[in-house]
């Protein structure tokens, strides 16, 4: 299945750097791409048409970075890579900025400041960037 959700209107108003989400100006849809299985084996098939779909789709959507939306977190697009118990800015930016585009940098200096430990961590949870940037 492939859900469009329409954009456009007054979410191309709000500026891409005013918030986190910067997917307005210029986006028509997000899509979503959903398959569905029930048995362990039938897995192959279903991840197998949405990685089809994904590469069909590819001259029609956004391009340098392609984009993708933060809430639908996808791991193809990387990890954190963790050193020394705490992610990595350069392994995040893979993915960080396909979620966040330009505000990504901003995202990781926020987190350096509230969380420099990287306590609040996941595969792809913002990485904290301290220091020289």
């Amino acid at each position: 299945m492939m859900v469009m959700d329409p954009y456009g209107a007054t979410i191309s108003a709000t500026p891409e750097a005013a918030t986190p989400f910067p997917h307005r100006k210029g986006v028509l849809f997000n899509i979503q791409y959903v398959s569905y299985w029930f048995a362990e084996a039938g897995g192959a098939a279903a991840l197998q048409w949405s990685k089809d779909m994904y590469k069909f789709m590819e001259p029609y959507v956004s391009k340098n970075p392609r984009q993708a939306y933060a809430n639908y977190r996808d791991i193809d697009l990387g990890r954190n890579e963790v050193v020394n118990d705490i992610s990595t800015y350069s392994s995040g930016k893979i993915w960080g900025e396909k979620y966040f585009k330009g505000n990504f940098q901003r995202l990781a200096i926020t987190k350096g400041k509230v969380d420099p430990q990287d306590y609040f961590r996941n595969e792809q949870s913002i990485p904290p960037l301290v220091g020289k940037y």
